[in-house]
């Protein structure tokens, strides 16, 4: 319950207003971004050190006869920085999305990779790389490198749209029908995605096994351009979002009586939602649990309001990824571990931390 109080100069002070929290840990989240990065930077099977990455990256020209150097700016500039890059762009709109989703759904539990988003989203990429070469060549020859985010954006916003259409009735969204028909469409699109694997030659299989379990190795600044626009699009227009996602925690009702635009705002969330699923998955493959993890940490310490969430989500989305990343490239170095497997590890005794505590089973 929320107190207001008159202090001695006369102005009103809101009790349990996190504001002041929230601007902080904002700016404590961004000083970790970097402090992440920066080691994602330096940590790698590669014996490039510290000092020498900082070197190549404050310097434009490489000794040609230091062979050392040249390799190491080769790992820096073509390898690290890229992944580095696409990274933050991922674990952000993941993150981000999530936290849309969560408000529009008013429940903790909704995530992209839970109810259905992302199955849908690698539904339209795989479609892409096994049928590209024949009947979906013109729309390669038309769309070129865009084509795969595309399909992934147009997946995932079906999927988004047919769940919102299944899950909400007279203006209530039911959570449980919510969970039920992410799994149902979680199982159709898994469905027509096995029929695809099974036609699908030994490279495309080889490429669609470790691309289903998520990775940024493959990151380079072609895949930057390609996906980078679409999701720093949805990541610059989430926070618009917020008020409508703040009115639409008191109910819908309430909202309408602000005169607030409510389906429009609905509309602008599930594309948002569907173009920021679709363009990771068509780049990182599938990367599970950072939509719904991010999310709740930060309700926690700084509450729900959506002004803060959103900011901080991408934050910390985007440090959890790397960090995910930095651990997938150096337990098995010189080999690695997919970074879907890595983040599967960390959320899924999360998420069952929520539903026990949701349910009473745990007072914590």
């Amino acid at each position: 319950m929320l107190v207001v109080n008159d202090s001695k100069d006369g102005s009103s002070v809101l009790q349990g207003d996190r504001s002041r929290q929230a601007r902080f840990l904002i700016a404590m989240l961004a000083v970790l971004l970097v402090v992440v990065a920066l080691f994602s930077l330096t940590a790698g099977a590669s014996q490039a050190s510290s000092w020498s990455v900082l070197k190549s990256l404050f310097s434009s020209q490489v000794d040609p006869n230091d062979i050392a150097a040249q390799r190491d700016h080769i790992i820096i500039f073509d390898i690290r920085l890229p992944r580095i890059v696409l990274g933050i762009l991922i674990g952000a709109s993941l993150a981000v999305s999530g936290a849309v989703m969560q408000g529009l759904f008013r429940n903790p539990l909704a995530d992209p990779g839970l109810v259905g988003v992302s199955s849908g989203a690698s539904l339209g990429a795989i479609m892409i790389i096994v049928l590209g070469g024949t009947f979906l060549a013109p729309v390669l020859g038309v769309l070129g490198m865009y084509t795969l985010p595309l399909a992934a954006f147009f997946g995932g916003l079906a999927t988004t749209l047919i769940l919102y259409r299944v899950a909400t009735r007279r203006g209530r969204t039911s959570i449980a029908t919510m969970l039920l028909a992410g799994i149902a469409l979680g199982a159709m699109t898994g469905a027509f995605s096995g029929v695809l694997v099974y036609i699908a030659d030994d490279r495309q299989l080889r490429d669609l096994t470790f691309w289903g379990m998520g990775s940024l190795a493959g990151a380079t600044w072609i895949k930057i351009l390609t996906a980078g626009p679409i999701i720093a699009l949805t990541l610059v227009a989430a926070p618009f979002l917020a008020r409508g996602l703040n009115a639409l925690a008191l109910g819908e009702a309430t909202a309408n009586h602000l005169g607030l635009p409510i389906q429009r705002i609905k509309n602008t969330a599930i594309v948002l939602v569907a173009a920021a699923t679709g363009a990771s998955v068509a780049v990182s493959g599938g990367i599970g649990f950072v939509g719904i993890v991010v999310p709740h940490l930060l309700r926690l310490s700084i509450g729900p309001d959506h002004r803060y969430l959103l900011p901080a989500s991408a934050l910390l989305g985007a440090s959890m990824l790397l960090l995910a990343d930095a651990v997938s490239r150096t337990v098995v170095a010189p080999a690695e571990i997919p970074i879907g497997i890595v983040t599967a590890f960390v959320g899924a005794p999360f998420f069952l931390w929520i539903l026990l505590r949701r349910r009473g089973l745990l007072d914590l």
